[in-house]
């Protein structure tokens, strides 16, 4: 594992202590890292994750929108942010690693550092009620 910015080791004990879900995906859209109130909705303890990357987040979590409808990776908030390298929010249908499923709110949006260096994304979210 190589060396991380600064920026992504601060986020990510910033995020350890956080009581809202947070993901954490690198400049190359690699899992980085998600806290333990995410481990609740992704249904798996981040130390037991495999590799993640957001193109392969809808295959892994049966990501659809609330109607059931398959949802692209480029069409994630994740993905947009990625991408894009613009924010973007979204609600989606997913079933955990524990084979829940949970309907969530999820915002996303690029990390980019002085000199506007790319460092990945970060996307926050949590359990809402179905419509």
């Amino acid at each position: 594992m190589s060396q991380q910015a600064i920026e992504i080791i601060l986020l990510r004990q910033w995020a350890s202590y956080m009581a809202m879900p947070v993901w954490i995906a690198g400049a190359q859209g690699e899992l980085l890292y998600y806290n333990e109130a995410a481990e609740a909705l992704l249904g798996r303890k981040f130390e037991e994750a495999q590799e993640m990357p957001v193109e392969e987040l809808p295959g892994l979590f049966n990501t659809t929108n609330v109607g059931g409808e398959p949802i692209a990776a480029e069409d994630l908030p994740i993905g947009i942010a990625h991408r894009e390298r613009r924010p973007a929010h979204r609600r989606v249908q997913i079933k955990g690693l524990d084979g829940v499923i949970r309907v969530l709110d999820i915002t996303a949006f690029p990390l980019k550092a002085q000199g506007g260096t790319y460092l990945g994304t970060v996307a926050i979210f949590w359990a809402v009620d179905a419509e």
